[in-house]
């Protein structure tokens, strides 16, 4: 599942080689913890934060079919 949180995010920004995405578990949940270049945060969360409700959404659909809770935390 990182590796796919980190294709799609390096398929919007422009700068890819500067995406981070950092995995750990907090009481039984996946959090993805994803850094970008300052200049792509908007694209990344998108107007009205569509564009990262719609990664939220594909990570919990791949997340639902391995009966694994996650989730994706955008960080500064």
């Amino acid at each position: 599942m990182r590796d796919l949180v980190s294709t799609l995010v390096r398929g919007l920004v422009r700068e890819p080689g500067r995406v981070r995405v950092h995995e750990r578990t907090v009481r039984g949940r996946l959090v993805f913890e994803l850094t970008v270049h300052p200049d792509d945060r908007g694209r990344v969360i998108g107007r009205g934060g569509r564009t990262a409700d719609a990664l939220r959404t594909v990570l919990s659909a791949v997340a639902h079919r391995q009966s694994r809770p996650c989730s994706l935390e955008i960080l500064d």
